[in-house]
Order: structure tokens, then C-alpha cells, then sequence
């Protein structure tokens, strides 16, 4: 059996059709994408090898995208593209962290052999993977081009999820349910926190159903105690206490498509400060999430939510939400829409965001955040675990 590709051309065709109509907009000839979430979408290229210079090229007058990267890797690209064999194309292996050459010299030699040697040339500014050396080598190699940031053109494309992308969602949401479910059920006094993340771990790549998972951009992420007052911990091997809190913030993924989730526990009775915290979170998140229709703004979903912390003595700081679907390490947030104050951008069906609740105090914190899909009647969520405070007996 070969390769099985997660969608077919003429999912390709018609992202590749926006994506150019937003550069005629934009005023871009050319687009130098080189973050592999992006360079994915457009084309199904997938291989771990962003950590070497590579990029799609999308230019107006070309049908099909270019890919450019290692020779190493190009065969992944015949395998996992419908690309034509002309438009993958190989930089030499010797470039490879060469200590003064790089692979983008010819890659701004391919460029002008195309007769694009002077277009307005659009690149992925705020890309993990762009190096500062990546675009001092583009910058030098292609002094008639006009070469700004495209303020992440295609990130935005991928907004609005087209419904065969819906349905990896909606995947990957059914195997974090059974993901977290499975964590929570394993919490207990004296496990050592590595033996819960070694599970996760276990069971994402797992699935269910005959679908496999992928690795997730996050890794699984478990806070404990004091801990639980900041969001991003990762496990230790300290085994958990007798009492007290525990979060983790878990994900899955189906052909990259990613549905976080974060759920609160507490081993023992919970104090009563820490079960308030939860309800309000709850209560809050519930408003919010059914308010997640289409014409309303990010920043009024957001409001919803702060107006129930600001009634019950708390507050957050930092933004409550942001968008997913696919991506690749080191995160699952597409880095556009935000569920934040001054965030205008209108949902639209289709749009998916990660409703990341957590509220963090001085000694401790909680979150029970949701995988949402924006919907006619409201935040659809696409996972199915309570929402609640877990007590582990």
C-alpha cells in the first residue's frame, strides 16, 4: 500500500485558487511559504524535515505550486503531493548547515531562471522555521525583487475549514475525548506524573476506530500543586500528592488536524476556593461558547466571558482563545484569530478555535478549556468530556 493522502487535488485546487486571489489583493506576485503548516495546506506535503530550509512557492501565473527543499526529502514530496515532477525541485545536499553558503542561494536562483527575478515576493515573516540567515540569503539573492512579509496570507486562508477538514476535526475531537478520559481515569495518589504522559502519549498515536493518530504540535502538558498556577509545565517524575490539583492541557491529532483540550482535577475533596474557580470557569465558558456563531466578533466572545470572572472577583489577563486546525510543531495555534479584547475578525462557520479557559491566581490555577467549530447554533464542541472540576476519590 502506498502513501494515503489525507485529501484530493481538487481540495488543493481550490486553496490554491483563494490564496491566489488574496495575492492579487495583497499585491503579491509571488509567496515564499516556509511554514510547514502552510506549506501542507497548500500542497499535502508531509515530512519532518522542517528543520531544514524548505518552502512552497505559489506565483500568479503558475497552475501548480513549486516545492523546494532537501534532496533527501524530495521523494517525500512525489510520495505525499499530487504535485507535477517539474515543480519538485531539490537543493544540493552539501548546503545542509554549510557554514557560508545556504540553501536558499538556490533557491533565489531558481526564482529568477523562472522570470520572477523582479516580482513582489511575499515570505512568512513570523514563521518558526524562517531563520534570520534564511532571509538575509533571500534578501542578497534577490536585490530586483520587492520582498516584504505577507502577514500570514495563508494562515488566514486556512481559517474558515472546508468540510472534508471539518471531518478531521471532528475526528481527532472524538480521540481526545477518549485521550483525556483515559488520563483522567488513571490519576491517583503516588503515580508518578511521566507514567500519565507516557499513556497520553501511547493512546494518541493509537486512534480509535481504525484511524490512526499523528503526533500532536504540543506535547501533553500536566501541572500539579503550586504548579497549577502557571499553564505550561510539562511532567516530571514526581509521583502525585495525596491531595490537590492537577491539569493537563492534552491534544490529538488526525492528519495534523488538532483538537486541544485541558480538563482540571482534584485528588481528594477539593477546597472550596478551588471548586468556585471551576464553576465560575464553567459558567463563563458556557456563555461564551454558545455565543460562538457567525457575525459575532472575537472580541465579544471574549467580553462574555470576562463579564462573568469580572462579576465573580476574577480576571484574565491574556486571551481566552485562539484559532486551530492543522499545524506542525511547535504549536497548534494557526497565529490569526484571537479571543481577545480588540480582536474585530467576525466568525464565520467553520471557523475552530481552541476556548482556552484557564485562570491562574498567585498559589494555584484551573482551566477546563474546549475544542469549539463555530456553527448556526453556536460553538459546536468537539470533544465530549464534562465539564467540571474532576474529583479523584
Amino acid at each position: 500500500m502506498g502513501f494515503e493522502k489525507a485529501f484530493g487535488p481538487e481540495e488543493f485546487e481550490a486553496r490554491v485558487a483563494d490564496v491566489k486571489q488574496r495575492m492579487l489583493s495583497a499585491g503579491f506576485d509571488l509567496l515564499i511559504c516556509q511554514d510547514p503548516a502552510n506549506m501542507c495546506w497548500l500542497t499535502g506535503f508531509d515530512g519532518w524535515s522542517f528543520y531544514t530550509p524548505q518552502a512552497v512557492l505559489v506565483h500568479l501565473d503558475e497552475v501548480s505550486p513549486l516545492w523546494f527543499g532537501r534532496a533527501q526529502d524530495a521523494k517525500s514530496a512525489h510520495i505525499t503531493t499530487d504535485l507535477p515532477a517539474d515543480n519538485i525541485i531539490a537543493f544540493s545536499e552539501p548546503l545542509v548547515h554549510h557554514p557560508v553558503e545556504h540553501p536558499f542561494d538556490e533557491l533565489c536562483t531558481l526564482v529568477v531562471s523562472r522570470g520572477w527575478g523582479s516580482a513582489r515576493v511575499g515570505v512568512d515573516f513570523d514563521a518558526h522555521y524562517y531563520t534570520a540567515r534564511a532571509h538575509q540569503h533571500l534578501v542578497q539573492g534577490l536585490p530586483n525583487c520587492s520582498i516584504t512579509d505577507n502577514r500570514e496570507l495563508v494562515n488566514w486562508a486556512r481559517l474558515v475549514k472546508s468540510e472534508a477538514e471539518l471531518a478531521y476535526m471532528r475526528e481527532a475531537g472524538d480521540l481526545t475525548t477518549k485521550v483525556m478520559s483515559q488520563a483522567l481515569a488513571k490519576l491517583a495518589p503516588g503515580l508518578p506524573q511521566h507514567h500519565v504522559i507516557a499513556d497520553v502519549y501511547h493512546d494518541q498515536i493509537a486512534g480509535m476506530d481504525g484511524a490512526f493518530g499523528d503526533y500532536t504540535s504540543l506535547c501533553p502538558l500536566i501541572q500539579v500543586g503550586e504548579g497549577t498556577s502557571t499553564p505550561h509545565l510539562t511532567w516530571t517524575d514526581e509521583p502525585l500528592p495525596d491531595e490537590g490539583l492537577v491539569v493537563m492541557e492534552l491534544g490529538s491529532a488526525r492528519r495534523h488536524y488538532h483538537a486541544p483540550l485541558t480538563r482540571t482535577a482534584h485528588i481528594g475533596p477539593p477546597p472550596e476556593e478551588m471548586a468556585r474557580l471551576a464553576d465560575v470557569i464553567v459558567e463563563g465558558g458556557d456563555l461564551a461558547i454558545e455565543a460562538a456563531k457567525p457575525g459575532v466578533t472575537c472580541a465579544e466572545v471574549e467580553a462574555l466571558w470576562q463579564g462573568v470572572l469580572k462579576r465573580n472577583g476574577y480576571a484574565k489577563d491574556s486571551r481566552v482563545g485562539y484559532s486551530i486546525g492543522l499545524n506542525f510543531p511547535p504549536d497548534w495555534g494557526e497565529r490569526t484569530a484571537s479571543l481577545r479584547v480588540g480582536d474585530e475578525t467576525i466568525l464565520c462557520s467553520g471557523m475552530c478555535f481552541h476556548f482556552q479557559s484557564g485562570v491562574w491566581l498567585d498559589d494555584f490555577g484551573a482551566a477546563i478549556s474546549e475544542s469549539i467549530v463555530v456553527t448556526d447554533r453556536g460553538g459546536e464542541r468537539l470533544c465530549n468530556v464534562p465539564r467540571k472540576l474532576m474529583v479523584v476519590d
